[in-house]
């Protein structure tokens, strides 16, 4: 099976980039099925992508979060979405990815041309849909962080030296696997 990593944390905090980086320095494929490229494959707006899933019973979820699931249990990949530590159950390590809100925002507001007032209300938007729609149809609190091995604040940390927290932090679980396999 080898090894799989789950990268999660909230809006512009850092999962797609650092979780790349640290794909591509682990060796392993990058997992990211994530609402944002939804949204792009469909032609619409992230946000009306959003609504839909609010509207929806959990249907989008549920229906990504089973292909996500189903490519990671392949193995030898880093999942990078907000669910992944909790649908891929297999997972080996289970990494926050944490920054303030005044960070993220920045970040989204550069990556997607926003203004970073416009941004900062995007960023708090999405996390608060996302927050009640998880807790509301998987029963997962989000902010409960009580299932990850490990938090980065990437806010403190570049891409490239949290993809090597990262990198670090799988080897030495690699070995403990191996040694207590």
């Amino acid at each position: 099976m080898g090894m799989i990593v789950a990268i999660s944390g909230l809006s512009g905090c850092g999962k797609n980039t650092v979780g790349e980086k640290a794909a591509a320095k682990l060796g392993l494929r990058p997992i990211r099925m994530s609402f944002k490229e939804e949204a792009a494959r469909r032609g619409i707006p992230l946000m009306d992508l959003q609504q839909i899933a609010g509207s929806d019973g959990g249907a989008l979820d549920k229906e990504l979060d089973a292909k996500i699931a189903e490519e990671a249990s392949k193995g030898n990949c880093v999942v990078m979405t907000w669910l992944g530590p909790w649908v891929v159950k297999n997972a080996d390590l289970r990494i926050w990815l944490n920054a303030s809100v005044e960070e993220r925002a920045r970040r989204v507001a550069g990556r997607d041309g926003m203004k970073p007032s416009e941004a900062k209300r995007h960023v708090k938007a999405r996390d608060r849909d996302n927050v009640m729609r998880y807790k509301k149809h998987y029963g997962i609190d989000i902010r409960d962080r009580s299932v990850f091995d490990l938090e980065i604040n990437t806010g403190r940390f570049s891409p490239d030296q949290s993809a090597e927290i990262v990198a670090k932090a799988a080897e030495l679980v690699g070995t403990r696997k191996f040694e207590m396999g």
